[in-house]
């Protein structure tokens, strides 16, 4: 891991300040100076210090509530150099190798879990997993009740009969049709793809709960830490 990656996982600047630190000569490896930004650590083995105090990486889980806001891509990095979920996190995302559990659509905002909990993660988005996730979707014009039964016995996707779930339509206004969606599954745009079934369209789509962990009033791009009952119930779900 090259010194300045590691200075910032170690908790103690960004990577930039790290450098900053690295070149005035305030950081040794093994108690010679390094002044090199392409040094390489041996994180098992190498000792480094910082103004003479020994660094080390925190060996901690962290967990954190985004309210992803749409026009990004729901991983740690893209191919296509667009903007993803990390850019939102400022320095934390430097100290710890933080990951996205699960998925939500470029178009898609809401709530997204952020950890570095690869136990939980695993948990979360296994097919087993039943966690029940909740959505406010817009769909353009009115739909017929007809359509939102057939939608709540689970249709076929993929081959594969999807499990019932609960939608309730909110309000009718401006010729959008506000429902609150709640589903089981996480399949790739689930969502979108349940009302095109019935000859509809998602103009918008936002995850607002996941169990029971609410969104809340978190603010559009913004993160919070989740509380300790908050990380409780993740465990046990």
């Amino acid at each position: 891991m090259r010194i300045n990656k590691y200075l910032a996982k170690c908790g103690v600047a960004s990577r930039r300040g790290a450098e900053k630190y690295i070149l005035e000569g305030r950081v040794k490896v093994n108690h010679k100076t390094v002044q090199d930004l392409s040094c390489e650590i041996d994180t098992q083995n190498d000792t480094v210090t910082l103004d003479g105090k020994t660094v080390r990486l925190e060996n901690k889980n962290i967990y954190l509530m985004l309210n992803k806001p749409k026009g990004c891509v729901t991983a740690v990095k893209d191919d296509l150099d667009r903007k993803t979920v990390m850019d939102y996190l400022g320095d934390i995302k430097d100290r710890y190798r933080l990951f996205p559990v699960g998925r939500l659509d470029y178009d898609t905002e809401g709530l997204l879990i952020i950890t570095n909990d690869g136990e939980l993660t695993h948990r979360l988005t296994h097919p087993s997993s039943q966690i029940p996730k909740t959505y406010i979707a817009k769909i353009e014009g009115e739909i017929e009740k007809d359509d939102l039964n057939k939608l709540r016995q689970g249709i076929v996707l993929d081959g594969e009969k999807l499990s019932s779930c609960q939608i309730k339509l909110l309000k009718l206004e401006n010729n959008l049709s506000r429902l609150e969606v709640t589903i089981c599954e996480g399949k790739n745009r689930q969502i979108h793809r349940m009302f095109e079934s019935v000859g509809k369209k998602v103009a918008f789509l936002k995850r607002v709960a996941i169990g029971e962990l609410k969104l809340g009033g978190l603010g559009r791009g913004a993160y919070r830490y989740l509380t300790d009952k908050e990380i409780n119930y993740l465990k046990s779900c």
